[in-house]
């Protein structure tokens, strides 16, 4: 039997637990799609009645032992996903016939390049609004760019539905803790299904495997004595979930992150030795200078740690609604000690049967936080790690809040507002596009409705859907719909420019995309949209369609520009994947999502001659100011 691991025939998984990986036997075949690695069936012969419109590159049948496969892509190098929200036993693919090769003895097919990332997960105390939209947007985008770069990714977000003020909110709607945290689970999901997000996971701090994982971490904590029981005396925010010390704050005793009132509290508590791991955070930071982002965040943690750090309070005897101490079942968790623990819980910690997947998926490659946040993930939870013995994440980045009229947004200050009403006048990818574009990531960033019409319609409206609209009806007319053939044209300077600024994109969209610079991969594509209207400018093809001699001139105009949108859409797919989808089937491409490597599909010249272009209604209709 080869050690061939794959899932089976599941459908609409609800986390990555649900995938159970099988073996595959002799009889059984595997359909390896260009686009989504590593599907198998269990058909002693290659499935029945496959379909056009997708890249096979490898179709195995085990009983034979013989592949066929494209000669470039040899030796295979299988991936796999544990998370889909649907999964079916054989994806399409159409055979392609090349050569037929024995394959001598044994082989083994392993998954390689997990991406790990996550948002915070959110309370459950009020909707989403446009804060934690936006982190949920940044995430996603990440998540779609490395997706496209050919890594597994798993991209986690969920709720955080444990603690004080979530039973004081479930009270005042007449609801049990439960009952409250299922009703605006439903609500932030349909709020990121509104906004394209592609997480492969939602974790609830309800979740059975959750709760789990946080009392195998917090019993080994407490048996390596790194738990203690004492008595904890000062300020809590119930609000904001957090404990605050006297000389943080002053004599109006009020909240420095929200404002509000904060309460005094004295009870018997266990806690969690955070003191003594104050030199090893430190030593841990200068070690490794990329942990925190971006900078201005690892010198306010520094100042904060070298200050002195007191150990945390980790249990609540007064709040019901939390998960029990293993060992003291007259204590719940503290809120935020269960919280961070999803990290770990999400994939597989504490959970038999999934150590493995746990092995494969740990460390996260990064936690996208903002930066109100901050020391949680950067103080308590480095340390909680370092306490475990277990590995820490490789990045936490903590963005800038957005601003309205100069002031925060957020839920306790009630000036949040929801997604809803922006998509419903600017589209979901005209919504997702500003706040990349706009907001520069990783500072505070004023937001108004005003700019958000000024860089639609500027950016969305005239560069990229016009140049798309006009160009696809320029094929219609001139060409009948269909990509002409340029290699009539002998000018070999044709173009040059254009294809100069592509070949050079995807080495600086991706080092602006790894420093999480939104912007300016956005402004790096503009760079070639806006190339190309200069160019269908300069070479007027109204004009050249005017004169026959010019007609192997006019088919090279038009194929490259048609070549520059079609490049161009691959960078604009992880900000804006609906309208760029939308730009692909319209080129006759297929589905932009499933493109698992953007370097190479990036390349000059992939664009098939004769395939069939549609103009479409706008992509982004211009908005009138009211």
């Amino acid at each position: 039997m080869l050690p061939v691991y794959l899932f089976g025939s599941l459908k609409f998984l609800a986390s990555a637990q649900d995938a159970r990986l099988r073996v595959l036997g002799q009889n059984d075949a595997i359909a390896f799609d260009r686009n989504r690695k590593g599907v198998a069936h269990s058909y002693p012969k290659c499935p029945p009645n496959l379909y056009r419109n997708h890249y096979t590159t490898e179709i195995i049948n085990l009983s034979h032992h013989s592949r066929v496969f494209h000669d470039a892509l040899f030796p295979l190098e299988l991936k796999f996903r544990l998370s889909y929200t649907e999964v079916t036993l054989c994806l399409p693919v159409r055979h392609r016939h090349r050569n037929i090769t024995q394959i001598p003895g044994e082989f083994s097919l392993m998954p390689k390049n997990s991406y790990y990332l996550s948002t915070p997960i959110y309370y459950v105390n009020s909707i989403p609004h446009l804060g934690t939209a936006y982190t949920t947007v940044a995430a996603d985008t990440l998540a779609r760019f490395r997706r496209m770069c050919g890594d597994d990714v798993l991209f986690l977000t969920g709720l955080d539905e444990h603690g004080q003020k979530v039973e004081e909110a479930a009270l005042a709607h007449d609801m049990t803790p439960k009952e409250w945290c299922d009703s605006l689970a439903v609500e932030f999901q349909k709020v990121w299904s509104m906004l394209n997000i592609s997480n492969d996971m939602f974790i609830r701090t309800t979740d059975a495997f959750h709760e789990a994982a946080v009392k195998a971490l917090a019993t080994k904590l407490y048996e390596s004595g790194d738990i203690y029981k004492g008595t904890y005396e000062g300020w809590y925010c119930i609000p904001d979930e957090t404990y605050w010390n006297a000389s943080d704050i002053d004599e109006t005793h009020i909240c420095p992150d929200c404002g509000r009132e904060l309460k005094f509290v004295e009870e018997e508590n266990y806690f969690f030795k955070l003191a003594s791991y104050q030199e090893k955070l430190l030593e841990y930071y200068e070690e490794h200078p990329d942990f925190i982002g971006p900078d201005s965040r690892k010198n306010e943690v520094l100042s904060f740690v070298k200050g002195g750090l007191n150990d945390l309070s980790i249990s609540r005897s007064n709040v019901k609604w939390g998960i029990e101490l293993p060992w003291d079942t007259s204590h719940t968790m503290y809120v935020w000690f269960d919280a961070l623990i999803n990290y770990l819980s999400a994939v597989g910690y504490g959970q038999e049967g999934r150590e493995e997947t746990f092995a494969y998926r740990w460390p996260a490659q990064i936690h996208f936080i903002g930066k109100d946040i901050i020391r949680f993930h950067c103080v308590i939870w480095p340390a909680m790690l370092m306490a475990a013995g277990i590995e820490l994440p490789q990045r936490v980045f903590a963005h800038g809040f957005l601003l309205t009229k100069g002031e925060k947004m957020s839920k306790s200050k009630g000036n949040a507002q929801t997604p809803a009403s922006l998509v419903e006048r600017f589209g979901v990818d005209g919504y997702r596009y500003y706040f990349m574009r706009d907001v520069s990531f990783g500072q505070d960033g004023s937001i108004s409705l005003e700019s958000m019409v000024q860089r639609y319609n500027g950016d969305l409206a005239n560069d990229w859907g016009n140049l798309c609209s006009r160009l696809f009806n320029m094929v219609g007319k001139y060409f009948d719909g269909l990509v002409p053939d340029a290699s009539d044209c002998t000018d070999e300077g044709e173009g040059a420019d254009l294809k100069q600024i592509a070949a050079a994109l995807f080495g600086k969209y991706k080092g602006r995309m790894d420093k999480l610079d939104y912007a300016g991969a956005l402004e790096e594509t503009w760079e070639l949209v806006k190339a190309t209207n200069r160019y269908i400018e300069l070479s007027a093809p109204w004009a050249l369609a005017k004169d026959e001699a010019q007609l192997p001139r006019l088919k090279a105009v038009i194929y490259n520009a048609l070549e520059a949108v079609r490049i161009a859409a691959l960078y604009t797919a992880p900000v804006m994947p609906e309208t760029s989808a939308q730009v692909w089937k319209r080129m006759g491409l297929g589905d932009i999502v499933s493109v698992d490597d953007i370097e190479d599909r990036t390349s000059w010249g992939l664009l098939p001659v004769g395939n069939s272009v549609e103009k479409g209604e706008s992509l982004f209709p211009r908005i009138t100011e009211e």
